[in-house]
C-alpha cells in the first residue's frame, strides 16, 4: 500500500500489509486496509488521520505484487499499481530477452477457493485485448522461450555428425 499524506511526511510512503489485513507502522497499525474494498480502507485510514490533524489531505494506492519471470531481462517480483497492464510489466522486467516470445505469454492467476487458472497470451496481437490486461495481486507472468533452429536441430545433428565422423576417421587409420 503506497500512502502519501499531506505535510506529514513521517506518515507517507510505501508499507507492507499483514496477514490480519492491517499496515504494518508504528502508527497504522490499528488501521485495517486488506480484505476490504477501497472506499473502506480509505475511510478508516481517514479516521485514524483526524487524531492527528482535523481535515486530513492523503492519498492510498492499493499496490500489487506480480511475478514476471522466463525470457525477460529482469525477472523478479515488482510491487505495482493495479492500473499497470500486462504489457507494462512485462517492460517493467526490462522486456524479452531475444529468446522471449510475446505471442506466447502465460499468466497464473489466482482463483476462487484458492485455486489458479493459466491463460495463454499473445501481447503482439493489440486486437485481443491481452496486452492491456490489468494486473491482479499475486499474478506470475511467464515469457516463454523462442525455439531456436540452431540450437536444437542443427547444433545436435551436426554435434552427432562430427562424433560420427571422429570414430569413422579412427577406425580408418587404425585398420
Amino acid at each position: 500500500m503506497w500512502i502519501m499524506v499531506w505535510r506529514k511526511p513521517e506518515f507517507t510512503g510505501e508499507f507492507a500489509v499483514a496477514a490480519d489485513g492491517s499496515i504494518s507502522h508504528p502508527v497504522y497499525r490499528a488501521v485495517v486496509v486488506g480484505g476490504v474494498p477501497l472506499a473502506t480502507a480509505q475511510a478508516n485510514l481517514r479516521r485514524l488521520l483526524e487524531t492527528f490533524d482535523r481535515e486530513p489531505q492523503f492519498v492510498m494506492v492499493p499496490l500489487f505484487r506480480v511475478a514476471v519471470e522466463g525470457e525477460v531481462n529482469r525477472p523478479s517480483m515488482y510491487v505495482l499499481s493495479p492500473q499497470t497492464t500486462i504489457s507494462e510489466a512485462v517492460a517493467r522486467a526490462g522486456g524479452p530477452t531475444q529468446f522471449g516470445r510475446l505471442d506466447r505469454v502465460r499468466l497464473l492467476r489466482g482463483g476462487a477457493n484458492g485455486g489458479h487458472t493459466q491463460v495463454r497470451l499473445d501481447l503482439t496481437r493489440l486486437e485481443s485485448g491481452a496486452a492491456q490486461m490489468s494486473i491482479r495481486s499475486g499474478d506470475q507472468i511467464l515469457v516463454e522461450r523462442r525455439r531456436s533452429i540452431f540450437s536444437q536441430v542443427i547444433l545436435p545433428a551436426v554435434t552427432v555428425i562430427g562424433a560420427l565422423a571422429s570414430v569413422g576417421i579412427f577406425i580408418h587409420q587404425y585398420r
